[in-house]
């Protein structure tokens, strides 16, 4: 078990990333660098593992602390999707569709 502890990468190289949700209705994020748009019904967070698209209804911040990366956000969630280089045109369609 100590092998485990040893592989994670330290707290320095990586801010720590992880999602928790509650009943679909709060989910809380750590590990968020920026906040890069929001509304009630999308949100899309630079993370330290890729950019998050969080998309649901009557989407609110609940909390946002930016020193410590957290934020939370409450609402009814459909959706939680990881855009990065991996998905290349599907990625761009979506983010076409998030800032149309």
């Amino acid at each position: 078990m100590n092998q485990y502890y040893e592989s994670v990468p330290s707290k320095g190289t990586m801010p720590e990333h992880d999602l928790v949700m509650r009943g679909r209705k709060i989910l809380e994020i750590t590990g968020v660098k920026q906040v890069e748009s929001f509304d009630n019904e999308e949100f899309l967070l630079e993370t330290s593992m890729g950019f998050l698209a969080i998309r649901g209804q009557n989407l609110q911040m609940k909390n946002l602390d930016v020193d410590k990366g957290i934020v939370s956000i409450k609402g009814k969630i459909f959706d939680l999707v990881y855009l990065d280089d991996h998905h290349g045109e599907k990625a761009k369609g979506f983010f076409g569709k998030l800032f149309r």
